[in-house]
């Protein structure tokens, strides 16, 4: 894995400059982003940001304690195939910067253990490409695995749900109207939370939430709200209508806007349970490199061994 290169960051400001099209474009004209000085020192320096959290998951009508992990890292990635370029110096125009969210969960109900991954790829050029190009999410736990990805074609998401569970079938075909995900609410408070929607929205719940509830993949009615809170924090409150569901995100108000925990409520067998995670530790690594037993030594400075 590497990260987003400075080959790419010139072709990347290239395109933005030459080689904008009208199709590219959303229908919303305030929609606009350009990475600052900043971002980009922050962003593309070839490592990845590693931040764990403290998890209470509501499983089972319970709380179960585990851990969760958000990996932030910017890559080239192909508008076309929706994959990881391997040559991003050959690909021309296809090739195009994303900010990719790579979120585990890891808690055990009971006897067994769940490890829950959801990877979600936004592009930066938000003014030309406003949706995300590909969400996906896997659930391992001892009754057996799913995986279920969308891909975002023209004005569609279109995508497959594969699950061991007969209600689902073996292969079940996903397809929804484009709208905002709840899967990369994550990615564009990195960016910038101001490309925040607030009002009366429509939104696609996230892939590990419609995993642990079963529930139909649908377009859904929510209201969105940008709160301040305190220590300069932000709070992006979505309170979604039916079925009821209370999604907070407590972010720094400052860049780089660290996610500093989320807060997910909703009615478990009849009663309300809400799943919490704090940050404990954050890492700037190029973990992907970090391969050799001594390594370990960076899982216990996260607090995750």
């Amino acid at each position: 894995m590497k990260a987003f290169s400075i080959y790419s960051h010139v072709i990347f400001c290239f395109l933005i400059a030459c080689n904008t099209t009208v199709a590219e474009r959303d229908d919303n004209p305030d929609l606009e982003f350009t990475p600052s000085e900043e971002f980009t020192e922050y962003w593309w320096t070839g490592k990845a940001e590693i931040n764990s959290y403290k998890l209470e998951q509501a499983r089972y009508g319970e709380i179960h304690q585990g851990n969760a992990v958000l990996i932030f890292v910017t890559e080239d990635f192909s508008k076309k195939k929706h994959v990881k370029l391997d040559n991003p110096q050959q690909a021309g125009n296809d090739a195009v910067n994303v900010l990719k969210l790579n979120f585990t969960k890891k808690f055990t109900t009971g006897i067994y253990p769940y490890s829950m991954m959801m990877s979600s790829f936004k592009p930066v050029e938000v003014s030309n490409f406003p949706n995300t190009f590909k969400v996906t999410a896997t659930s391992q736990e001892w009754c057996g695995h799913t995986f279920t990805q969308l891909d975002l074609e023209k004005e569609r998401y279109e995508g497959y749900l594969f699950s061991y569970f007969e209600s689902e079938g073996s292969e079940s075909q996903v397809s929804l109207q484009k709208e905002l995900l709840e899967d990369e609410i994550w990615n564009t408070i990195r960016l910038d939370y101001n490309l925040l929607p607030t009002g009366n929205i429509e939104i696609i719940p996230g892939l590990l939430s419609q995993r642990l509830l079963h529930h139909d993949f649908a377009v859904l009615k929510a209201n969105a709200s940008l709160l301040d809170a305190e220590d300069d924090q932000k709070i992006y409150l979505v309170e979604y209508e039916k079925p009821q569901r209370t999604l907070k995100i407590f972010f720094q108000s400052e860049f780089p806007y660290q996610i500093e925990g989320w807060e997910d409520s909703q009615m478990i067998r009849g009663k309300l349970m809400t799943t919490k995670a704090k940050l404990n530790k954050s890492l700037k690594l190029d973990y992907w490199n970090k391969n050799q037993p001594n390594d370990k030594k960076y899982r216990q400075e996260l607090d995750l061994e």
